[in-house]
């Protein structure tokens, strides 16, 4: 290292995230964005390089699903920082905690239209347009105030993306920012709601005779107060897809992710007191316009925009919803109500899985049936997980299927695959997609394979965009643009240094998955519709 560039803006911002527990940045290094590449090795911090930058904000979001801290994601100006876009729109809907790290056009260039590499119109304002905040900085102080604000939301607020623009003269000229100023700043302590809001809740609660708990992905931190709590009530449990494993799929008052079934949606409608933590309750979780409560309605919520949102609550509680839960514990008495029998609500729920999509259920549970408990299970926009292995896959930890279902985003299987085991080497991973989906991403392949992976591609080939041609079909179209030539996946994967394999009868689905995960490094598992 030169004394020039010693300590520049871009190592008292990466100093600083390090601080804060990152050991993984994804991104792709390019010439204006080398000062941030520079001080990772020196750091600690691994890099991963995806070959498109959509698969750094995806591989990002399942590093940070598993960490509990923000995925990092270092662009290049101009187009690099654009084709991140993807990425950062689902983790805004999606709530997920994204740190986004720019270059920028040098100060006194801006809005120049000279016509310099990548020049971009106002690249704060284009990522500011979907994320929760972008900032154009001025100085290194300034940048690293920017992290120390991004870490602060992702503790106490909504987590959503966070973009930083780091102008290049600021981001390669000396820091100038005292090492006192670059350490983490303490999380203050998480607020447990309005003690006379909780109180109230609690009496509801306890005086309830149908208690029904719905869980969101704000809850993934609750799980074991959740857990407690509905034992406690003796209340069934549903929760959103991104709010699964909350409690145990397995426990006996776990109905699952089950929302868009009007079955699982009937439980929650008929309670006479519903418990809703951490949900919007939105459209793209129920299949349906809104959930029609009932009874008295009980919502917890980190914002308090979300406490009426899609649903009025009779009673509010802005906080932390693991500490609000714990705080609603301390007023109930243990024991308060037996265990609900919920075999009838069970059957219902699972009869309109089956009638629904009966040949992509059987399938799913073949492929679910494969897979290890303490797999990660990296989802896709594709049938066969919306459809099926959503309901299917029993998870006993949250963030043990990561999905995207209100962005419903293709290409975000494999580099969330990717991203979660960069994070945690101990649990096999696992992604389930559709042809359609993994040609959006495919290049991920060889990221797996440069950094010494173990992942596993379940690859449900339907030739391509089937849900697409039954909706023209639907409208009474002839269908157009939907039916694809597909690739020998098998080769394409061996191609890039994975191991392909082609499934050809049903009966061996089962053990080729596990053949794929247990032999280890990158492997496919192509199931063609001839085999389904």
């Amino acid at each position: 290292m030169t004394d020039q560039y010693a300590d520049t803006a871009g190592r008292a911002v990466l100093e600083t995230i390090r601080g804060y527990g990152v050991t993984a940045v994804f991104g792709i290094p390019g010439t204006h964005n080398l000062e941030l590449y520079r001080p990772l090795a020196d750091l600690g911090i691994r890099a991963v390089t995806n070959r498109h930058e959509q698969g750094s904000g995806y591989g990002a979001d399942g590093w940070a699903q598993q960490t509990g801290l923000p995925g990092v994601v270092i662009t290049t100006s101009g187009p690099g920082l654009q084709n991140a876009m993807s990425a950062i729109g689902t983790a805004f809907c999606e709530s997920r905690p994204l740190l986004v790290l720019s270059p920028g056009v040098p100060l006194g260039s801006e809005f120049a239209d000279v016509g310099t590499l990548h020049e971009t119109k106002d690249a704060t304002a284009m990522v500011g347009a979907i994320a929760e905040w972008s900032r154009r900085v001025t100085t290194a102080a300034e940048a690293v105030d920017a992290v120390h604000d991004a870490f602060a939301l992702f503790r106490t607020g909504r987590p959503r993306p966070v973009h930083i623009e780091i102008p290049l003269d600021v981001l390669e000229a000396p820091a100038g920012v005292p090492e006192a100023h670059r350490l983490p700043r303490p999380a203050p302590s998480p607020h447990s709601g309005d003690p006379a809001g909780v109180a109230e809740a609690a009496r509801l609660l306890a005086s309830a005779v149908t208690p029904v708990i719905v869980v969101g992905g704000g809850s993934t931190d609750a799980a074991a107060g959740v857990t407690a709590l509905a034992e406690r009530l003796g209340a069934p449990v549903l929760t959103t897809l991104n709010g699964k494993g909350v409690v145990d799929e397995r426990h006996p008052l776990s109905l699952g992710s089950n929302l868009r079934l009007s079955a699982a949606r009937a439980v929650a409608e008929d309670a006479d007191v519903l418990l809703v933590v951490g949900s919007k309750l939105g459209e793209a979780e129920l299949w349906a316009p809104r959930l029609e409560a009932r009874g008295i309605v009980v919502r917890i919520d980190i914002s308090v925009a979300q406490l009426d949102k899609n649903l009025a609550a009779t009673v509010g509680i802005a906080g932390d919803a693991a500490a609000v839960v714990d705080a609603l514990l301390a007023h109930l008495p243990a024991g308060l109500r037996p265990p609900r029998d919920l075999a009838a609500e069970r059957a219902a729920i699972d009869t309109e899985m089956r009638d629904t999509a009966p040949e992509t259920v059987a399938l799913a549970e073949i492929i679910a049936e494969a897979l290890p408990d303490d797999a990660i299970v990296a989802g896709d926009s594709s049938q066969i997980v919306y459809m099926a292995l959503g309901s299917v896959l029993r998870s006993q930890h949250p963030h043990s299927l990561l999905y995207t279902p209100t962005y419903a985003t293709l290409g975000y299987g494999l580099p969330a695959a990717i991203g979660a085991r960069v994070a945690d080497g101990s649990r096999p991973a696992v992604t389930v997609i559709g042809d359609g989906a993994l040609m959006f991403c495919v290049n991920e392949l060889v990221t797996a394979v440069e950094q010494r992976l173990d992942v596993t591609v379940v690859c449900v080939d339907n030739g391509g965009y089937a849900e697409i041609r039954q909706n023209e079909v639907d409208r009474g179209m002839t269908p157009i643009g939907v039916d694809l030539v597909q690739p020998d996946w098998a080769a394409l994967a061996t191609a890039f240094g994975a191991t392909g394999r082609r499934v050809e009868r049903r009966e061996d689905i089962a053990a080729s998955i596990r053949d794929a995960i247990a032999d280890g490094g990158v492997q496919l598992v192509h199931i063609p519709q001839n085999a389904l």
